[in-house]
């Protein structure tokens, strides 16, 4: 891998010695680089991107980025030299440190913030960080010699309880030297140990367990004899008759000695994992534990997915390349079921083929999940998948496997644009209008489709974006002409679009024909679908049993003592719960405030509604996917496996239902509560709401079979809806534009939101008066708003105040004002009343 460098070596002097500096990235929230010495020495060793050991404070030591090198000391300090250098090679490349610099101008914080936001925790090391053990490491077996101080280190590592670790500090204090970090990495090169920030982040390997025949039995006599010992145990004859037809030992006695997974041999049907065991306990086969990588090599050759793009497809293939010879930015509109995943992938290979990395990013977890595997089965081993249920070591091997060219292709959903690309052809953004790109805390507070973009420009590479329901600033760029487009007006196949039914659920109360919180009509529809055989999909966009309990004999609601809001129930744990800040208490068993145990639970969310499902429809299998059932590694992939292989009947889910799965046998979709999403106080609710319905529908009827959905609302006349039925994405987006222009709105203005936040409400009330005083002094009264509470004014323990600023779209306006923004955020934070305040500034909200 080539990389250019800012700084060139000056030649050596015979005489004079060169005094280096180096400008680094720490990774604190800290507004200018910090500068050390670079020692003597360790002149040859300094490379921008690479991560050096300082001490910063008193007692803190901690691991930075080197940004630049050269030969002016600073003025308003003494440079402390850099204790030890960790890479000899750069782990953040120039491109990333290019975009970094942007993402902290743009989105206004500090380059440190967003150095601690890209890089995985395994490489960021601090006076805490922890050395363990690698699991493999055998001493007697290592290749390489040990010095003493090494050897030291290991016979505490190895002589402690298993897994036992040890902080920087304490290795230190060990070998009673200042300079052990070059004993640390020497260890490191040899494979010797890991490193670790938090024990959360401590090393597993992933660990498979194998079986071989005992070297006993290897001769052939041997084995006969064996044979006539377990003539009377058919169970343990069948095993051992598997294992020698997978393991030819008299051919291949290496092969033995490999052994073959323990799972294998009680694969079949007929065969006893008991029986394993037990041939296992009486010393006939030995099992071993052998650590494999999380993304092996040893993946079967590459082969095309067995797919034939049609010739909608084709042509909007052949459309996208042409727009890509006049544009960088192209969008794909297609609807739901087009087949757009194809025309990814097509496009994917070829720019592959002409030696580029890609990008491809999801905005959930979930799709990720789904279309792994196949892609896995198109680029093999040269698939990288990058997505925050990994380990911190799983997110280190992929982020090396960037750097080292071994992952020509990565999908992830947004922290995959930290990567260390740099030899970037196309960047797929796809459900490009998803707001699950956009991170809210902390800071950086980016949205990873504009970090994308900008990326993408940075590397002269292609960008494609995709949805069938784009957002309305996408949109508009297009029309602008600033971005291409193309259509896909018809789903992939036979599939048709669904029949969409809205159903008035006022009248049913009226009526009092609700079943719970499913009308007549969706019960039908769906005691109907599973008559079929044939899957349903239900979306309620709030997750636990219900919103709140309260008491109906005194009122009483029981809140958070974080955050101004009720505490919901989930009845699966029996607790009360607060989805912002994670606190939760046991349900009570009577009214705190009168005594009564007349409790009630207000509301339902995604666990009642699967609850009433198993009750009501006892012969399905249904499934929950929330927040609450996938916090799990693999939950997610657990789910989607289950429910495409048709184990379960039901999927109830959040909004994690309607972000691009693709099922064969969904052929109903049932939106339980749609009027919640539409009412929603921020301009972009009707535009979130006609996404959401749109692309939850879609999920309906996508192999051939006609789909179905029904809508549950009590406002049916609502105009969204027509918008919806009609799938008339354009009227949408006329009607939502003009509603954008007169009042002021993206993509005719630029947002940036301010919250003040204090434990005290008053000092919070009073700290974003001042600021919104300074803002008006050096912005005008037009542009700035509030402040104002949130209507959520309390989390955390922090009470909340918003200011809105609007700005003109021209690069200098935006800039002038960001810089009167950092301005009066200063001032106000150096009131002496105003200390312990923090203003959080976030650009483009969602």
């Amino acid at each position: 891998m080539s990389l250019s460098f800012d700084f060139v070596q000056p030649e050596p002097v015979a005489t004079d010695r060169v005094t280096l500096f180096a400008d680094v990235i720490l990774p604190l929230p800290l507004p200018k680089l910090y500068t050390y010495r670079v020692p003597y020495e360790l002149n040859d060793q300094v490379v921008i991107g690479g991560r050096v050991i300082v001490q910063f404070g008193a007692k803190k030591t901690l691991s930075c980025i080197v940004a630049a090198v050269h030969e002016t000391p600073p003025k308003d300090y003494q440079a402390k030299y850099i204790l030890e250098f960790i890479d000899d090679a750069p782990v953040v490349t120039q491109p990333q440190l290019k975009l970094f610099r942007w993402m902290a101008d743009y989105y206004m914080c500090t380059l440190g913030e967003v150095i601690n936001a890209a890089l995985p925790a395994a490489l960021k090391l601090s006076s805490e960080s922890r050395v363990q053990l690698h699991p493999a490491f055998v001493l007697e077996e290592s290749p390489y010699p040990l010095s003493e101080q090494e050897e030291r280190i290991v016979e505490v590592l190895r002589t402690g309880e298993e897994g036992k670790s040890m902080t920087f500090t304490e290795v230190g204090e060990l070998l009673g030297i200042s300079s052990f970090h070059r004993v640390i990495k020497s260890l490191m090169q040899k494979e010797v140990i890991f490193l670790f920030e938090h024990l959360s982040d401590k090393y597993s390997p992933k660990v498979v367990k194998k079986v071989r025949l005992a070297h006993t039995f290897v001769a052939e006599a041997a084995l006969e004899e064996l044979f006539q010992r377990l003539a009377t145990k058919p169970k343990q004859l069948d095993v051992l008759m598997r294992f020698l037809q997978k393991v030819p030992i008299y051919q291949n006695e290496h092969a033995n000695h490999q052994g073959i997974e323990k799972a294998y041999l009680s694969s079949a049907p007929h065969l006893s994992a008991s029986a394993v065991n037990t041939l296992i306990k009486n010393g006939v086969l030995e099992q071993f534990d052998v650590i494999v990588s999380r993304f092996p090599l040893d993946h079967t050759a590459e082969t095309r997915l067995n797919f034939t793009l049609s010739e909608a497809q084709n042509t909007a293939r052949g459309e996208i390349l042409q727009q890509f010879a006049e544009k960088d930015i192209v969008l794909l509109h297609g609807v739901t079921g087009a087949g757009k995943t194809e025309i990814y992938i097509d496009l994917i290979q070829q720019a592959m083929q002409g030696g580029g990395q890609v990008l491809y990013l999801l905005p959930e977890i979930a799709l990720t999940a789904q279309i792994v595997t196949r892609l896995m089965r198109v680029f093999g081993t040269r698939l990288g998948v990058y997505h925050s249920k990994f380990s911190d070591n799983e997110r280190v091997e992929v982020w090396n496997g960037v750097l080292s060219g071994r992952f020509q292709v990565v999908v992830g959903v947004r922290s995959a644009v930290f990567l260390p690309f740099d030899n970037l052809a196309l960047v797929i953004v796809d459900e490009e209008h998803e707001s699950s790109y956009k991170q809210y805390d902390p800071a950086p507070r980016y949205n990873a489709r504009e970090v994308a973009l900008m990326m993408a420009n940075f590397q002269g590479a292609k960008t494609l974006l995709g949805s069938a329901t784009p957002a309305v600033e996408t949109y508009y760029q297009t029309r602008a002409g600033r971005y291409g487009l193309v259509e896909l007006t018809k789903r992939y196949g036979e599939a048709g679009l669904p029949e969409i039914e809205l159903v008035d659920t006022r009248k049913s109360r009226e009526q009092k024909t609700m079943l719970n919180h499913f009308t007549p009509e969706l019960m039908q529809e769906m005691e109907r679908k599973l008559g079929a055989q044939e899957q349903v999909i239900l979306f309620q966009n709030r997750r636990g049993y219900s919103p709140f309990i309260n008491c109906l004999d005194c009122g009483w609601i029981p809140k958070c003592k974080s955050c101004a809001v009720s505490l919901s129930y989930h009845k699966h744990v029996h607790e009360l719960r607060c989805h912002y800040c994670g606190y939760h208490e046991r349900m009570p068993v009577e009214c705190p405030a009168c005594g009564s145990r007349n409790l009630k639970t207000v509301g339902f969310g995604t666990e009642k509604l699967e609850d009433d499902l198993k009750i009501m429809l006892p012969e399905a299998h249904v499934q929950r996917m929330d927040l609450d059932t996938t916090r799990a590694k693999n939950s997610y992939q657990q789910i989607i496996s289950d429910f495409e292989q048709q184990k379960t009947n039901i999927l109830v889910g959040t909004q994690m239902v309607t972000k691009g799965l693709d099922f064969a046998n969904v052929s109903l979709v049932g939106i339980i509560n749609a009027d919640s999403i539409i009412h929603y106080p921020d301009f972009r609710a009707h535009e979130r709401a006609y996404q959401m319905f749109v692309q939850v529908s879609g999920r309906a009827g996508r192999k051939g079979k006609k789909g179905k959905v029904i809508i549950q609302t009590g406002d049916p006349l609502q105009v969204i809806f027509d918008k919806v039925i009609r799938n008339d994405y354009l009227e949408f987006y006329e009607y939502e534009i003009t509603q954008r222009r007169e009042h002021g709105y993206p993509p005719f203005m630029r947002v940036i939101r301010l919250t003040v936040k204090h434990v005290d409400q008053l000092l919070a009330e009073q700290a974003a008066i001042l600021l919104t005083q300074e803002l008006v002094d050096r912005l005008g009264r037009e542009a700035v708003l509030g402040p104002e509470a949130p209507y959520i004014f309390r989390i955390r323990n922090f009470y909340l105040q918003e200011i809105t600023i609007k700005l003109s779209r021209e690069h200098t306006v935006l800039k002038s004002a960001k810089s009167d923004i950092r301005d009066a955020i200063n001032i106000v934070k150096d009131q002496k009343e105003f200390k312990q305040a923090r203003i959080a500034a976030d650009v483009d909200p969602m």
